[in-house]
C-alpha cells in the first residue's frame, strides 16, 4: 500500500529502526524492492532524484508502476523525490502524487534554505504530502567530503531550523557522502553529533550517502537515531554485478534474462539490508499488528 512517508518513518522513530529508501530507476528495481519489503514484512522507500527522472524514471511512466506494485503488496511503501531542487519539479511531484518530496537547500546560505524549505512545506503538507530537509551538506565521497567538518550538522542550528520549517524528517551530515568511496575506504561517522542531534530534535533523522558505509556503521547509526537510509550506488552495483555473473555463466543470455537477474540480485541485497537496519518483521499483517497505518 502507498503511504506516507511520514506514516512509515514516525514508526521507525518511535521503535528505532531504519527504513531502506532505495533509489530505484526502472520497474525491475521497483518490484524488486518492493517484493523483497513484503517477504521481509518491512516497510520501503522508493525514490529517484530530478536528474534521474529526466535520464531515464520518467515520472509519468514510473508513478503507474509504484501505485500499481505498492497495491499489490500488504506492507507500507512510500514514494519520494530525492534531493528536489526546483520548485516546479518539486511541485510537479507533489500534484502527481508522490508521498514525500525533498527539498535539498543545503548548499543555499542557512536563511535561504529556512525560507524555501518552508515554503516547500507548506505547499507540501495542504496536499497530504510529507517532506524532507536537509541542513549541513552531505557532499561527494569522490571529493573527500564526508571529512570535511565545516559541513556537518550542527544540533542547535537543526532546532531552529526544524522548528522554522516545519520538516517532517531532517537529512543530517555526519560523516557519509554521495557516491562511492575510494577502494578499500569506509566513513567514520560522527556518533556523538548523531546523538546529539537525535536528543535534541527527537524525530526522525536521515542518512544520505548509505552506500558503501559499511555494516557495523549502519547498525550504530541506526542505533543512534538514523531512521532512513539512502541507497543508490550500491542497489545499481547489486544489479550489475547479477547480470555479469549471469553473462559468466552462460554468454549467450538474451536481455530479458539479464533484467532478470538483475532483478533477483537486487531483490536479495534490498532483503538483507532490511535485516542490517532493523527493518525485517516491524510489520506484520493479517491477524497481528499492522502499526497505524490501516
Amino acid at each position: 500500500m502507498l503511504v506516507s512517508m511520514k506514516a512509515i518513518l514516525d514508526d521507525a522513530n518511535k521503535k528505532y529502526y531504519g527504513v531502506m529508501a532505495m533509489n530505484s530507476i526502472n520497474i525491475e528495481m521497483a518490484r524488486a524492492g518492493i517484493m523483497a519489503a513484503e517477504e521481509e514484512q518491512s516497510p520501503i522507500i522508493i525514490q529517484f532524484g530530478p536528474g534521474q527522472m529526466k535520464n531515464h524514471a520518467h515520472a509519468e511512466e514510473m508513478l503507474p508502476v509504484i501505485r500499481e506494485l505498492a497495491s499489490r503488496v500488504h506492507v507500507p511503501v512510500a514514494l519520494n523525490l530525492d534531493h528536489g531542487a526546483d520548485f516546479y519539479v518539486i511541485a510537479d511531484c507533489i500534484n502527481r502524487g508522490f508521498t514525500n518530496v525533498m527539498f535539498d537547500g543545503s548548499s543555499l546560505p542557512y536563511e535561504e534554505n529556512v525560507k524555501r524549505t518552508a515554503i516547500i512545506s507548506a505547499l507540501a503538507h495542504g496536499m497530504g504530502c510529507s517532506v524532507e530537509g536537509e541542513l549541513g551538506h552531505v557532499g561527494q565521497a569522490v571529493n573527500s567530503d564526508d571529512t570535511d567538518v565545516d559541513l556537518y550538522t550542527d544540533p542547535n542550528q537543526a532546532l531552529d531550523f526544524v522548528e522554522r520549517t516545519n520538516v517532517d524528517a531532517l537529512a543530517v551530515a555526519v560523516g557519509t557522502a554521495h557516491g562511492a568511496y575510494p577502494k578499500g575506504k569506509i566513513p567514520k561517522l560522527d556518533f556523538e553529533r548523531l546523538h546529539q542531534l537525535k536528543e535534541t530534535l527527537k524525530m526522525p533523522l536521515v542518512l544520505h550517502g548509505g552506500s558503501g558505509s559499511g555494516e557495523e556503521n549502519l547498525k550504530k547509526a541506526v542505533a543512534g537515531g538514523i531512521n532512513k537510509i539512502n541507497v543508490c550506488t550500491d542497489a545499481f552495483d547489486a544489479g550489475k554485478k547479477a547480470m555479469l555473473e549471469a553473462l559468466k555463466q552462460d554468454p549467450n543470455l538474451d536481455y530479458m534474462h539479464l533484467c532478470m537477474a538483475a532483478e533477483a540480485g537486487i531483490k536479495q541485497f534490498v532483503k538483507d539490508y532490511m535485516k542490517i537496519i532493523g527493518s525485517s518483521g516491524q510489520f506484520y499483517y493479517g491477524e497481528a499488528r499492522q502499526v497505524g497505518y490501516e
